[in-house]
């Protein structure tokens, strides 16, 4: 167990790669009642948010969540979060627990009086079910099937008479579920998910399938010191609109780095903060996060390198103390064979 944004947190269960290969090929439940919720509603909510967030809100529909950021003045990035549109003017928002408060208060402060910013971490419980057997773990369990939720979409729903919200989203590259509750309803709930078939899951585990599939973490790759640009989330940063931070963001000069997986055949994971070369020996840049890869049987990492230096396939070197990690820029994801896009009317069809 470690504190983790102000929570105890278990690394893990079992043990990581029992837990990682659950997820990979079963169905795990990972703990994530430390994430911060937020209710933003008022006639304007959707105004106020396209100009906090990073993603473009006018387009989301009720029903649908969109992944962005959200940035400071300086292009850097505060947090990052996931939407959802409950209606026109009503949202729901997830963002990081231990950047849960400041959020909570810059997103205040940039609405307008029309707009009513509520914290409703402390009473919202959050569970992720995730993996190519969720969908039969799940659907044993709610009133109405979910045969029919899209990627990126949620809908409410009951689980033993107790009303949650269950959204598509996931962070391990795995078919899922997010399930939202009310936190008096958790340790049941859990009980309940396990009895169904799922397997715990720990921090341990999350680390790992989040780097396979790279994505970034807040504090790792995502940094109120590091432009948004840099970090590759194209997807996440509107060219329609301008929002807080996006002159800086949209500013080529500013951007010199550019976020990159690396791999090696090497079975030692490299550590944060480590130092990236060439192979003239020149310092280009430094590992964000690093691991050992379950499912490719290698090491993996992700790290900041000079834009002239980042072209894929480029031989480079990571540094760590007197040991050395010889590797190649690759394309992300590493692990590029999940189900998370699968159709769940495909699930129930077979």
């Amino acid at each position: 167990m470690v504190e983790f944004g102000g929570f105890c947190m278990p690394i893990q269960y079992k043990s990581i790669l029992n837990e990682h290969f659950a997820t990979r090929n079963e169905a795990a439940l990972f703990d994530t009642c430390h994430m911060g919720e937020f209710s933003i509603e008022g006639k304007g909510a959707a105004d106020d948010l396209e100009k906090i967030l990073s993603c473009d809100v006018d387009t989301l529909k009720i029903g649908a969540c969109r992944y962005g950021l959200i940035c400071n003045d300086q292009g850097g990035v505060i947090d990052d979060q996931i939407l959802y549109r409950v209606a026109e003017q009503k949202f729901f928002m997830v963002v990081n627990a231990a950047t849960e408060e400041s959020d909570f208060f810059w997103i205040k402060e940039n609405c307008s009086d029309t707009t009513e910013v509520k914290n409703l971490s402390s009473q919202t419980a959050k569970l992720d079910l995730q993996g190519p057997n969720s969908p039969f773990v799940i659907n044993k369990l709610v009133r109405t099937p979910i045969s029919s939720l899209k990627y990126f979409n949620f809908q409410e729903n009951f689980i033993d008479d107790q009303r949650v919200l269950i959204s598509r989203t996931g962070y391990t590259g795995e078919m899922g579920f997010e399930i939202y509750c009310d936190n008096r309803f958790a340790t049941e709930l859990w009980d309940t998910l396990l009895e169904a078939g799922a397997t715990p899951a720990g921090l341990g585990a999350r680390n790992t399938l989040r780097l396979e599939m790279g994505y970034p973490l807040y504090g790792h790759e995502l940094r109120r010191d590091i432009n948004a640009a840099q970090s590759g989330l194209d997807r996440a940063l509107s060219r329609n609109k301008e929002f807080i931070g996006s002159k800086v963001i949209g500013d080529s000069q500013k951007n010199t780095q550019a976020l990159c997986g690396i791999i090696s055949t090497q079975r030692r994971a490299a550590k944060e903060g480590d130092t990236i070369v060439n192979t003239a020996g020149e310092p280009i840049g430094y590992v964000t996060s690093a691991s050992f890869s379950p499912t490719l049987k290698c090491s993996i990492a992700l790290g900041y390198i000079e834009n002239s230096s980042s072209a894929i396939a480029t031989s480079v070197t990571i540094t760590s103390g007197t040991s050395s990690i010889e590797g190649k820029i690759t394309e992300l994801p590493f692990f590029r064979e999940g189900t998370a896009r699968k159709k769940l009317s495909s699930y129930f069809d077979e």
